[in-house]
């Protein structure tokens, strides 16, 4: 299957100020005159990367990409709670931003693109700005309930017990099931102790990275060897986020799927995804019939091949040869 776009460089940048004391990067890429395109990140807390760009084609796509409340580029970064109040980042905040972000740009309607956690704040501004959305491509998804979350911190540690067990006993908890390690571990980022998070963090990497091990595309300390501030944003974000539920009531995103009526969609997931399996997908797809489901049988979380090519060609299809 064909390979990524040739990177390329924005032709614009900024800080758009969302209000709370936060500014959010964002950069445009491609042809000033492209079809709109927005590029959502995962995590939450990861950041855009420049890789991203690659999979727009730079001569039919004006595709906008962003950092958001807290991470990447935008500021306060989070790693430090002293200076980075997580009080007003929650994601009615980051769907809020996304809407800033497209206001700001003059950009009518745009085409949605992200997946694992970037999939669920698609789908939460998508249904809840509908008329503001062309089409969507997700590769991984996820809606990220309550039970997604406590399979992937919890119910997958059957395959990995004596990791799980560290990862409990980083937490500090004895009991209290998944909810009380999630929300032990978002406590823990905010000591004001740097060695206290550091630890933290580095325990939750080591159990994120332990899913994704089995993974014929695992790459080893995927999240555990990147930069300790990013490691220590992400981490941080992802404890306050899933401690809180994502402040969606449990299910809602599939509930509500049939405001996604009339916008085409493109879901792509891996059949070896452990950490998210493909359950959420196949639920998502029975929801909305606007959406194809393509299940990509050499692939988990982190893909391969097979998944880079189905979705470049799902992204060059919504603009046409």
């Amino acid at each position: 299957m064909a390979g990524l776009y040739p990177p390329i460089e924005p032709y614009d940048s900024g800080m758009l100020d969302v209000g709370d004391g936060n500014l959010v990067y964002w950069e445009v890429c491609g042809n000033p005159g492209g079809t709109p395109a927005l590029a959502v990140h995962g995590g939450p807390g990861s950041g855009c990367t420049p890789r991203t760009r690659q999979y727009f084609d730079p001569a039919r796509y004006r595709v906008v990409l962003f950092d958001q409340r807290g991470c990447g580029r935008s500021t306060p970064h989070a790693s430090d709670p002293a200076k980075a109040s997580l009080l007003h980042n929650t994601t009615h905040h980051l769907i809020a931003d996304m809407e800033r972000l497209r206001e700001h740009l003059g950009i009518d309607s745009w085409l949605l693109y992200g997946g694992s956690w970037g999939s669920t704040l698609i789908l939460a501004y998508a249904e809840r700005h509908p008329d503001r959305v062309t089409g969507i491509v997700i590769p991984d998804v996820t809606t990220t309930r309550r039970s997604e979350t406590e399979w992937l911190y919890g119910g997958v540690g059957r395959y990995f017990p004596e990791e799980w067990e560290r990862f409990r006993a980083g937490s500090g908890t004895v009991d209290g099931g998944v909810p009380g390690i999630l929300g032990a571990y978002s406590r823990l980022m905010e000591d004001p102790d740097p060695a206290v998070r550091e630890r933290a963090a580095a325990d939750w990497c080591a159990w994120e990275d332990t899913v994704l091990s089995r993974e014929p595309a695992g790459v080893r300390r995927f999240y555990g060897g990147r930069p300790s501030a990013a490691r220590q944003a992400l981490v941080r974000i992802c404890a306050h986020y899933f401690s809180h539920g994502v402040w969606l009531e449990e299910g809602a995103l599939l509930r509500d799927a049939g405001r996604l009526a009339g916008i085409p969609g493109v879901l792509i997931h891996g059949s070896l995804d452990l950490g998210g399996p493909l359950v959420t997908a196949w639920e998502l797809a029975r929801a909305w019939p606007d959406a194809e489901l393509t299940v990509v049988e050499d692939a988990g979380h982190l893909g391969s091949a097979t998944m880079r090519g189905h979705v470049l060609a799902a992204l060059d299809g919504f603009v046409g040869p």
